[in-house]
Order: structure tokens, then sequence, then C-alpha cells
């Protein structure tokens, strides 16, 4: 026997006792799995060390042969020998284990410490909705405070004024820059919770001039309707604006939100979609159970009463 074999035998008999000294005693007991591995771990040691002696001779003792494919490298060519057949069924048979190993077999049914996480939160979050459905409205603000220390003031700081521009000042409904901004680019912020989108200056007419509306009916009634809905401005917003935010600037269902004061439910909106404008964007707060958000929705409409 030709001793490169010798010495595969006996490097198989090593790799075998090796194993068997280290995991053996997994043998003993009900650990079908463990059992399962180290026949796996045996298995592939001599699978491996018999293909590696195969290859080895085959080199030592095979001569070249066959039609040699047209393409070359340096004077360096191939072969066109055919894909041998038990490499196709291995291959084809890892393909179809690794879609059952994947789909079936561990990752998408297995253990996971974020699905058990997300369980929680959703069993917890259901609990606490529950528990809090049927707040009165002074407890429903006071919630909303605690949420807003917590989720809201690292912008809007602790006095809910903005932090000197970086946020919106939730102590009124809206600032000048702000109405500004909208009247010129539109908005599409979901503040009624569907897509019920502003057109930009160049889709407002005011019916009082028959005609767009102009920079300096912009600046007035932004001012406007900043201010409160008080000064000059009125008759610009009855010819622009009340049509879709109503007279008293309190928004209509389905067409358009108040621009006069905040809502719970406005605030809900932003919570849930996000919003985008002068000074930037605000993320949507998908982290906030109903309840809480309901609650942030009282907090905020409380400051400007």
């Amino acid at each position: 026997m030709n001793k490169l074999y010798i010495l595969g035998a006996l490097f198989i008999v090593i790799l075998l006792g090796i194993t068997w000294q280290m995991a053996g005693g997994i043998l003993g007991g009900k650990d079908y799995m463990g059992a399962l591995a180290l026949l796996g771990a045996a298995a592939t040691a001599i699978i491996a060390v018999v293909v590696v002696t195969k290859y080895i001779r085959q080199m030592q003792m095979d001569t070249a042969s066959g039609e040699l494919a047209e393409e070359n490298w340096d004077g360096i060519g191939e072969y066109k020998n055919e894909l041998p057949f038990g490499w196709a069924i291995i291959f084809a048979g890892l393909v179809i284990w690794a879609v059952w190993y994947f789909v079936a077999g561990y990752p998408v049914n297995a253990y996971s410490q974020i699905g058990e996480y997300n369980e929680e939160v959703a069993t917890h979050d259901a609990e606490f909705n529950a528990k809090y459905a049927d707040m009165d409205a002074d407890t429903k603000v006071e919630m909303g405070n605690s949420v807003f220390i917590v989720q809201c003031a690292p912008c809007h700081g602790l006095a809910a004024d903005g932090i000197d521009g970086k946020a919106a000042n939730l102590n009124q409904r809206l600032e000048v820059t702000t109405v500004k901004y909208v009247i010129e680019n539109g908005s599409n912020n979901q503040l009624l919770g569907t897509e019920m989108p502003m057109p930009d200056r160049n889709g407002l007419f005011n019916a009082n001039t028959g005609a767009l509306i102009t920079d300096a009916e912009i600046d007035t009634v932004s001012k406007y309707v900043a201010n409160g809905m008080k000064g000059a401005g009125a008759d610009i917003f009855a010819g622009a604006c009340a049509a879709c935010h109503g007279a008293d600037g309190m928004g209509q269902p389905y067409v358009a939100p108040s621009v006069a004061a905040f809502t719970p439910e406005l605030v809900v909106n932003v919570l849930n979609h996000g919003k985008k404008g002068a000074i930037g964007a605000m993320p949507a707060f998908a982290n906030l159970t109903d309840i809480q958000k309901e609650a942030l929705g009282a907090y905020v409409t409380s400051l400007s009463k």
C-alpha cells in the first residue's frame, strides 16, 4: 500500500482519537444533538482526509489530458473538463440544505432576544394602554408632562420654548418664520393623519384680489397667524386661507389643520408621522404608546391656553 494512504489512515485514527478524548463523554445520557454533532465531526474528519489524500495522490500520478480552452494567460491555459457529477450533486444538495436551514431549520424559527424583547414590550404596552384608558383630563396632562420631560425636552426645552430656535416653541401655535415657510413651500406633514398636502404659494389665491398671494401679503398674514389671529392681516387670511383652515383658523376635518391653536389630535399626528419645516425635521416617535401620545397631545395643548 502506498505510504500516503498509510499516513492518511493514521491521521484519521489520530483525529478520531482526539475527538473522542475531548467530546466522547457526550454520548452517554440523552443529549442526542451532542451525539449527532460528534458523529458529524468524525464524518467530516474522515471525508476531509480521504479527499485530500485522493487528490494529492492524483497530483502525483495523473497526467494532464483533454482539450484546452482557447483562452490563456501568459501561456497558461485551462482544460475543458466537465464538472464532476458528484460535485454537482453535492452543490445542489448544499443549496437545498441552506434554504431549509435558513427558512425552517434554525434562523427564522430560532429563539431571538430581540423578538422576545419586542413581545414583552408589546404585552407591556397593551397592559399600560388598558390601565390608563379612562384617565381624566388632569391626569392625562400630568402624564403628558412626564413624557414630555423625557422624550421632548431634550429638543424643545423644559419650558417648551424651543431652546433658542433649535426646535419649535410649543408655547404658541406657530411662529412667523414657520407660517411664512409653509405658505411659500407648501406642506405635506400629515397633520390630519392623512395625505392632505397644502399647495405652495403658486396655488394660493387671494379671493379679495383674484390673484396669487404676494410677498407683502405673505408677510402680513404670517404675522397675523403667529400673533394668535390678531392684528393686521385678517382680510388676507379670510381671502386666501379661511376656505381650508376655517374663519377662526381652527381647521376643518379632512381639509386642513388648526393654525390658531394646538389640538391633541394634531400633536398625535405629528408624533405618528414626524414633521419638517423652516427649522428642520422632527422624527416620528414610534416608541410611544397610544396613551402616551394622547397624554402628550393634552399637555402640549394646555401650554398655550
